[in-house]
């Protein structure tokens, strides 16, 4: 990958996450006043009202203003899941990681360097790259006269660290997001929920008198809130945990390919 390639990704990168939070704010807006606050789904077609009697999107509405922020953060949780998904599935490169290597070890085997090179172009991926970088090195170390044996392996091996340095980014890249809305969502629904709480509790206070019905009311559209953070929390906390374990996966493919990569190059120097 060139400079210019991975510069151009990188402010694409930078303009990626804010611009996928606002979009998604907005949705959440209008999903908040057009679909949740429709007058269709409230007493007297006022959405000042009560919503009617088991309707949950005029129920959801009552939340406050704390909702559409919730929705923001499901919709935020969704992009990014789509976003992890097509990145490792494009990191993968193109034919199976099995039969991919198979292939290199096997023009390794018969020499064939600068077919093995042509073979990585055509897979394309992070082990794809990490397995050029080590098969242009392995060449010029081969024909190398001035280095001992031991320097060849080590520097072998520092060409297939530092691909691998480069490419770890890419994978790991903006799952801190998933992690930080798994910790944040469940905790501004409870905001939603207490600060829902204190209205019914003072709304039941002015009244006078008790009002169980408005009481009950008041609770349940707190809980709204509740509902919709352990929503998003639990669901980022298992697109997490998913896409962590495939992360660590691809990590152990390239790392046991390097090494059978050094293994072979260190083989073919005692011939």
């Amino acid at each position: 990958m060139s400079k210019k390639t991975k510069s151009s990704s990188g402010v694409w990168q930078s303009i990626f996450a804010p611009l996928a939070i606002i979009l998604a704010f907005i949705v959440a807006y209008l999903i908040f006043t057009r679909v949740l606050g429709n007058p269709v789904n409230f007493e007297g077609g006022n959405p000042k009202g009560h919503p009617l009697q088991g309707n949950l999107l005029g129920l959801m509405y009552k939340g406050g203003m704390i909702v559409p922020i919730l929705i923001t953060i499901v919709i935020t949780l969704i992009i990014y899941f789509f976003e992890r998904l097509i990145t490792l599935t494009r990191v993968k490169g193109k034919a199976r990681l099995n039969v991919f290597v198979s292939n290199v070890q096997q023009m390794l085997a018969e020499d064939r360097i600068e077919d093995a090179i042509v073979a990585c172009d055509k897979q394309k991926g992070s082990l794809a790259n990490v397995m050029k970088a080590g098969l242009s090195r392995y060449r010029a170390l081969e024909n190398d006269k001035e280095l001992e044996k031991d320097q060849k392996i080590t520097s072998m091996k520092q060409a297939i660290e530092e691909a691998t340095a480069l490419e770890l980014p890419v994978l790991s890249r903006n799952m801190v997001i998933l992690s930080t809305i798994a910790s944040i969502s469940v905790l501004i629904g409870l905001i939603g929920t207490v600060i829902g709480m204190i209205r019914a509790f003072a709304a039941l206070a002015q009244s006078g008198a008790p009002d169980a019905l408005a009481l009950s009311t008041g609770i349940s559209e707190a809980l709204v809130n509740t509902a919709f953070g352990i929503t998003g929390s639990t669901l980022a906390i298992i697109f997490f945990n998913w896409f962590s374990s495939m992360i660590d996966s691809y990590v152990f493919k390239i790392d046991e390919a390097g090494f059978s990569l050094t293994q072979t190059f260190a083989a073919s120097i005692r011939k």
